[in-house]
């Protein structure tokens, strides 16, 4: 099973919105890596929910559970989309900052490719931010 990390805008769509619908078409992206992450995706990988712009923090944990198909709302039908559902809160929000302060993460995708919208997880960077977060 796989990693991932996916961002939203909480003034677009916010983890209570995910909580509230419990399942939820990923798409509106445009970026040809974070495409070819969504197509990598695989039933039952899981995925930090990233709060952008306002919190900066990954707040959620989601689960794939229907893998790439063509996004709907894309009219030249080149872009995927996924389907997830939440799985559970973190016990507290793990901030960019912490990630950004901490050398064990120092490598992690969303340092190094901050404007990616869906970028992968190492097993080592999932467990270290798990363990973030109950602290």
């Amino acid at each position: 099973m796989a990693h991932w990390l996916v961002k939203s805008e909480p003034d677009k769509y916010a983890w209570d919105d995910l909580l509230r619908d419990g399942r939820t078409i990923w798409d509106g992206v445009r970026n040809h890596t974070a495409a070819i992450n969504l197509r990598a995706m695989k039933l039952g990988d899981t995925a930090f929910f990233y709060h952008s712009n306002e919190g900066k923090e990954i707040v959620g944990i989601a689960r794939i559970v229907r893998e790439h198909f063509l996004d709907p709302k894309d009219a030249t039908g080149r872009f995927p989309a996924v389907e997830v559902v939440p799985v559970e809160a973190l016990r507290r929000p793990v901030t960019l900052a912490e990630i950004k302060g901490d050398l064990a993460l120092a490598d992690m995708a969303l340092v190094r490719q901050s404007r990616l919208s869906v970028g992968p997880v190492r097993d080592a960077e999932w467990a270290h931010i798990i363990k973030l977060s109950k602290s």
